[in-house]
């Protein structure tokens, strides 16, 4: 199951409308809306197919500027992302060996793309 954020535009003089049109297509969940015309929905779908012919769906109502997601959710991700940290050591090999010296580490701003078994290889 996918669920995807969508951020729906229309103009201030057609928001109330619009959102009864989200409302009413069966395609999506409404949460909130502002006067600037900015409408925030949901969809789910069993895959991204599906939810991209729901967004087709949206973008095709009266007076829908534009329609994008914004953030999704696939529960088949999660579940291998979950299985990768239960199979995952603790603590990485690299911090346990003593005979590493942490003054060699170089951060660059994102450690969840470091291998560190590898990097400190490198460093050997």
């Amino acid at each position: 199951m996918n669920i995807s954020s969508i951020v729906v535009q229309t103009t201030p003089k057609f928001v109330e409308e619009v959102v009864e049109s989200l409302k009413n297509s069966g395609v999506c969940d409404y949460h909130m809306h502002d006067e600037k015309g900015r409408i925030i929905v949901t969809i789910e779908g069993e895959g991204v197919k599906e939810e991209l012919a729901k967004l087709k769906v949206i973008q095709t109502l009266p007076h829908v500027v534009c329609a994008d997601m914004q953030m999704a959710y696939s529960e088949d991700e999660l579940a291998q992302n979950i299985e990768v940290m239960e199979n995952a050591d603790a603590v990485p090999a690299v911090l346990l060996d003593n005979n590493f010296d942490p003054s060699k580490i170089v951060y660059s701003g994102d450690l969840k793309k470091k291998d560190l078994e590898d990097f400190a290889k490198h460093l050997g």
